[in-house]
C-alpha cells in the first residue's frame, strides 16, 4: 500500500487543494500572512501523514508524525475561523471546509488509536 492510498491522506490533500484555490481570492495584503499560513498548515497535514506512514516501522515516530499532522489540522481550523471573521469566506464555505477538516481529524485519530491496522508493529 502507498501512502496515497490512505483515506486520511486523500481527504487532507483534497482539503489543502480547496484551501489553495480559495486563498487565491484573498486580498493581496494577506499574501504573506493569512494566505501563507493557511496554505502551509493545510499542506503539512498530508505531508505529515505521508511521513508517518513511511515511519511505521518505528511506532513512536509514527505516533509523533500523526500528532504533528493533527496539530497542523487544528491550526488550519484556526485560520479558517479567521478567514470567516475577516469576511474572506462566507459561512457556507467555512462550514464545508471545517466539516472536512473535522473528518480529517477523525481519520488521523483513528490511525493514532489503531496503528496496527497501518502496519505498525508493537
Amino acid at each position: 500500500m502507498k501512502f496515497q492510498d490512505l483515506l486520511a491522506y486523500q481527504k487532507s490533500f483534497s482539503l489543502a487543494m480547496k484551501i489553495f484555490e480559495i486563498t487565491k481570492l484573498f486580498p493581496k495584503e494577506e499574501m504573506y500572512s493569512l494566505t501563507d499560513q493557511m496554505r502551509r498548515s493545510s499542506r503539512s497535514v498530508p505531508a505529515n501523514i505521508a511521513e508517518a506512514y513511511r515511519k511505521r516501522v518505528y511506532p513512536r515516530h509514527f505516533h509523533s508524525k500523526l500528532t504533528d499532522s493533527d496539530a497542523e489540522n487544528s491550526e488550519t481550523q484556526v485560520w479558517l475561523e479567521f478567514s470567516l471573521k475577516c469576511n474572506y469566506i462566507d459561512k457556507s464555505v467555512y462550514t464545508e471546509l471545517s466539516n472536512e477538516s473535522n473528518e480529517v481529524g477523525k481519520l488521523i485519530n483513528y490511525m493514532i488509536l489503531n496503528p496496527e491496522k497501518f502496519g505498525v508493529q508493537s
